[in-house]
């Protein structure tokens, strides 16, 4: 439940920020005739976004080996690959959203009116929506469908509150030090998510075990109890990994570091090169 309610909440809140800065630049403009094309546009990508999730979880259901483990898999490289790009992505965009975003509705309604204020609104939701459906179908094959669910309705009721008190209220979040914060829990989900993903594809023969289990910390904290399956969930816990299991989860840790090195190298030119 603790994954699925990390997600929603983070992706949540990013959609309510931007239609609550949609809104405000739209209002801003004095172009209030065009807020309707907004929530219809909000409402289309929500549409597509669980048309996306049904069918998803509706596919990984349906398999049976080993095409369940090719599927699961797959889907786990996928959504630790989108994970992975989202936090970079924010990282590296959160400064400049408001304004670009702003100019975004600015042209948008002077060129295309609603169309434009439309496709503006379904392209910045449906994009956080689809993400959000391949990290939830990817949270479900670590805890149960009703613990995904779940956790997915209250972190979305929970970003849509917070989108609200931000926009309506004197109540101030520290945006910056948020996604700094549930980046950190994300990338350690996703770490579990490659790991997973190489599990996976060790039960079927893809990828060699080389040593199947390296340990067996089950005695001490099985896997299949509360503590085991809450750590599963959030960070891929496995009591008695194989070698590339761990090795591909300790790879990404090391690639995330080189990432953001050279993240922060890029930042320091482009501010010298400003300078």
């Amino acid at each position: 439940m603790l994954p699925s309610f990390l997600l929603s909440l983070r992706e949540g809140l990013e959609a309510a920020l931007i239609v609550g800065i949609v809104l405000g630049a739209l209002r801003q403009m004095r172009r209030t005739e065009l807020l309707p094309s907004v929530w219809a546009g909000v409402f289309s990508a929500v549409m597509v976004s669980l048309l996306a999730g049904s069918i998803l979880t509706a596919l990984g259901l349906s398999l049976e080996e080993p095409y369940e483990q090719i599927f699961e898999g797959f889907a786990m490289f996928l959504a630790a690959g989108v994970l992975t790009w989202m936090i970079f992505w924010m990282n590296r965009q959160s400064r400049q959203i408001r304004d670009q975003l702003e100019a975004g509705v600015r042209q948008a309604a002077l060129s295309s009116g609603k169309r434009g204020v439309f496709m503006l609104a379904f392209l910045a939701v449906v994009r956080e929506g689809i993400e959000l459906a391949l990290f939830l179908t990817a949270s479900a094959f670590t805890s149960t469908a009703a613990q995904t669910i779940s956790g997915a309705l209250v972190g979305l009721f929970t970003s849509i509150l917070l989108g609200w008190l931000l926009f309506k209220t004197t109540v101030k979040l520290d945006l910056r030090r948020f996604f700094q914060v549930t980046g950190v829990l994300l990338i350690l989900f996703a770490a579990g998510l490659v790991a997973h993903g190489v599990h996976e594809f060790n039960e079927i023969g893809w990828i060699p075990a080389i040593v199947e289990h390296i340990w067996d910390l089950n005695p001490i904290l099985d896997e299949k109890s509360t503590a085991g399956e809450i750590l599963k969930a959030l960070f891929g816990y496995n009591g008695n990994p194989a070698l590339t299991e761990m090795l591909a989860y300790l790879a990404y840790f090391v690639a995330i570091a080189f990432g953001f090195r050279a993240a922060r190298r890029t930042e320091i030119v482009s501010m010298q090169t400003r300078a």
